[in-house]
């Protein structure tokens, strides 16, 4: 008899503004069984709910219960599931999301259309997160938005706003590029005064930070395992604490490990968020990081969950004993599931500038990076190291001989100490904000 699946809507973090259009009833709501699965291929569609591939099995599989979180169980690893060929259910486009979650919960049979009201408490949501991001970025900003103030279209315009770029670190290359690019614009556009020189200038650095802008996926395998990496005081644990409430209010059932065995408060930290956030946890004191790592992994997969992110040890990337404990943890978490870990985020403190993007070469070199978390663009002056990333990435991208053909994403940016501060990245709301 072959296994009978739930069909389940799981909503990608950038949803996030489009969460309140389905209440908590409808979202908790029974749905229907599907058809057995077969070999066969899935049906196409828009936005589908992706399980990953199980095996026959003599009766319909029955979730198990929660394991203690304080001495998890160690389960033999099963035969690795196949991720589905069927998309998994993202969108990223604010504009969107509201009809993208509703046609995704009509899947299970849940009718859940945003009403007027919702849908403006969102859109206010959204005007409160812009503002936010200018304000972070106006430190960065002011010094380029005072180049266009009185000027002239001339060749001292330019090299006063490279000036500007420079000192928001976008560094020498990420500079040539977009005066190089900005000057061809202007003179496509036959732009006349210092107005239309700042609109595109705003287009170039958007245009620039677009390979950046990717959702992340949650769905497409079971569970998505996050491993989560970055150096000391970059906000890494606080961001994954953030990502889980998201994910949690999303729907998606979240499994934490505490593979910070380092830091004696990482530990006691994350516990508080899973405590916060009515997740469970994998933690082990003082246990060895790569096996937290790898309980972690099988116990979420016994256990349904659709994601386990599993928080690491900060380290500076020239401490290279420490950055082979972290090969170590990846080769693991691939003895428990040879398809994960499917997404590697390197958390960033924004205010480092040109320092962050050594660390996101150093980190793709030992562990390949599949995105990035930028935390702490509230009061600093080197926002513009974004688009020394975005060039850095594109070259990256093209390098199909010792890279992945696909370019590192930025997923979420943080503005801020709240939960309401850490929101996908969008490269024209960027650009917009940080030239006002």
């Amino acid at each position: 008899m072959a296994e009978t699946r739930i069909a389940k809507s799981v909503f990608s973090p950038s949803s996030w503004f489009g969460g309140k259009s389905a209440p908590a009833a409808a979202r908790a709501a029974p749905v229907t069984p599907v058809a057995p699965v077969t070999a066969a291929a899935p049906e196409a569609s828009a936005i589908q709910p992706v399980r990953a591939a199980a095996t026959p099995c003599a009766a319909p599989i029955s979730t198990p219960a929660p394991a203690p979180a304080s001495a998890p169980t160690p389960i033999a690893a099963a035969p690795t599931p196949a991720p589905s060929a069927a998309p998994a259910a993202v969108w990223s486009d604010p504009a969107t999301r509201g009809a993208a979650r509703a046609a995704a919960l009509a899947s299970t049979g849940v009718t859940a259309a945003p009403t007027g009201a919702e849908a403006s408490e969102a859109a206010a949501e959204r005007k409160s997160w812009l503002a936010k991001l200018q304000t972070g970025l106006r430190k960065t900003g002011t010094g380029i938005q005072a180049v266009f103030v009185n000027a002239q279209i001339d060749d001292a315009l330019y090299e006063e706003l490279e000036s500007a770029l420079l000192m928001a670190d976008t560094g020498v290359r990420a500079t040539d590029y977009l005066l190089e690019d900005l000057r061809r614009r202007v003179k496509s556009k036959m732009a006349t005064d210092a107005a239309q020189v700042k609109a595109l200038l705003a287009d170039a650095i958007a245009d620039l930070l677009r390979p950046l802008e990717k959702p992340l996926v949650i769905g497409q395998y079971e569970p998505t395992v996050i491993m989560v990496v970055g150096v000391n005081g970059a906000g890494k644990t606080t961001s994954i604490g953030k990502l889980t409430k998201h994910l949690a209010n999303e729907g998606a059932s979240v499994l934490l490990a505490a593979a910070d065995t380092f830091r004696a408060a990482a530990r006691e930290q994350l516990l508080v968020w899973a405590d916060r956030n009515t997740v469970e946890i994998v933690s082990q004191e003082g246990g060895d990081p790569a096996a937290v790592s790898f309980d972690a992994v099988t116990a979420g997969r016994a256990r349904g969950k659709d994601v386990v992110l599993i928080d690491t040890a900060g380290r500076l990337p020239t401490q290279l004993h420490l950055m082979d404990e972290l090969k170590k943890i990846k080769r693991v978490i691939t003895k428990a599931d040879a398809t994960a870990p499917h997404e590697v985020l390197l958390v960033i403190d924004g205010n480092t500038g040109q320092n962050a993007l050594a660390q996101v070469k150093a980190f793709d070199e030992t562990l390949g990076l599949t995105g990035l978390i930028v935390t702490k663009l509230d009061g600093t002056a080197k926002g513009g190291v974004l688009c020394a990333i975005a060039l850095w990435t594109r070259d990256r991208s093209q390098d199909s001989l010792n890279h992945s053909p696909v370019p590192v994403a930025v997923y979420f940016i943080g503005v801020g100490e709240k939960l309401e501060d850490l929101e996908t990245f969008n490269a024209r709301e960027f650009a917009q904000a940080l030239l006002g």
